[in-house]
């Protein structure tokens, strides 16, 4: 069966509900190794990244209760 974006947000959600922060290396280890290469890319700067429609689906999901730290390049529950 065909993994979904909504399924990686859903994943990310969870697991932040539960450790209280995810590290962005981290996050796209996993996903490129559970979900699949095609939830991430790299962008213009160079970095590893998830894409756009996992992203899309984790904001719509959190709802704003989850912050991006830009200095420890992590997500945390707000």
């Amino acid at each position: 069966m065909e993994v979904t974006a909504q399924e990686v947000a859903e994943w990310m959600v969870q697991e932040i509900k539960f450790t209280g922060t995810l590290r962005q290396e981290e996050a796209i280890e996993y996903v490129k190794t559970h979900f699949g290469e095609q939830f991430v890319f790299v962008n213009d700067n160079g970095n590893a990244s998830l894409s756009k429609e996992v992203k899309k689906a984790f904001r719509k999901l959190h709802g704003g209760r989850i912050a991006w730290d830009r200095d420890g390049f992590l997500w945390a529950w707000t």
